[in-house]
């Protein structure tokens, strides 16, 4: 009977502490409550720290893009720069070779026509060098033309003639002079000798012995009437019907008024 009585009083007092420890009012151990504060703490600093480091790794990962983006602008900088440079060395490079081909063009003294290069034209027509050789062929073929030109004088006017048998007329007589001493061939009338390429045009102030001086008389393309140049203001010619081949005077008032130009067909470059 009494263990009954104790193990009736045991089963109580268990079941009297198991609903003190639930309810809510129940007292609470003070160094329980610390333990649970202090980790409670702790948690709330750990999360700090580590809201704390991701915005460090944040920033400095921002820094380092604004790092690289510096230097990166410097560097595409650096490589216009470059490239703007070596666009600079290749026009300056171009222009020094355009330079160095027109100075050898200069230097060549090429005698061709070029419309609306007057500066060109006026550098070939400056000296050209040339081996005593070279210049001996060069004089004997211009005496060569000039006796051709002066054996013609007091023979007839022919129109489209070509022959010291039959006559000639102004652009028939040019021909029967060039047309054996210079490498290309002569056109046959005094227009198209106006427009050959092959020959420089000359100024008035310049004109040469055998440069070729063209009038406009009857308004029949840009040159109808051609003779040669003989030095000393005369110029050789066959002018028209019912006159024979002369000299006349380049000065003369009619001939001042009917020049339209000249041009030099046979140079050191262009003889045979």
């Amino acid at each position: 009977m009494r263990l009954l009585i104790t193990l009736f009083m045991l089963a109580m007092a268990q079941l009297f502490f198991n609903v003190a420890h639930a309810s809510p009012q129940a007292p609470v151990k003070a160094s329980q409550h610390k333990v649970d504060k202090k980790a409670a703490r702790d948690d709330d600093r750990r999360k700090r720290r580590t809201v704390k480091t991701i915005s460090k790794k944040n920033r400095t990962a921002s820094v380092e893009k604004n790092k690289v983006k510096k230097k990166s602008k410097p560097a595409a900088v650096a490589a216009t720069s470059v490239k703007k440079s070596r666009a600079s060395v290749k026009t300056t490079s171009v222009k020094k070779s355009s330079l160095k081909k027109i100075s050898s063009k200069k230097g060549l003294q090429r005698y061709g026509r070029q419309r609306g290069d007057k500066k060109t034209a006026a550098a070939r027509r400056g000296p050209l060098e040339m081996s005593k050789a070279h210049r001996e062929r060069y004089q004997k073929a211009r005496e060569t033309a000039m006796n051709k030109l002066m054996s013609q004088l007091g023979k007839p006017y022919l129109w489209g003639g070509t022959s010291p048998h039959t006559g000639f007329d102004c652009s028939g007589l040019v021909w029967y002079a060039y047309k054996d001493v210079v490498k290309f061939k002569i056109p046959r009338t005094a227009n198209e000798m106006y427009h050959l390429r092959d020959a420089a045009p000359i100024n008035r102030e310049a004109l040469e012995k055998g440069d070729l001086v063209f009038f406009r008389i009857n308004n029949r393309g840009a040159a109808d009437h051609v003779g040669v140049y003989l030095g000393n203001g005369r110029f050789i010619q066959s002018p028209r019907t019912g006159k024979d081949i002369q000299i006349s005077q380049l000065s003369d008032d009619y001939w001042q008024r009917h020049y339209v130009g000249a041009r030099r067909v046979m140079t050191p470059r262009t003889i045979r």
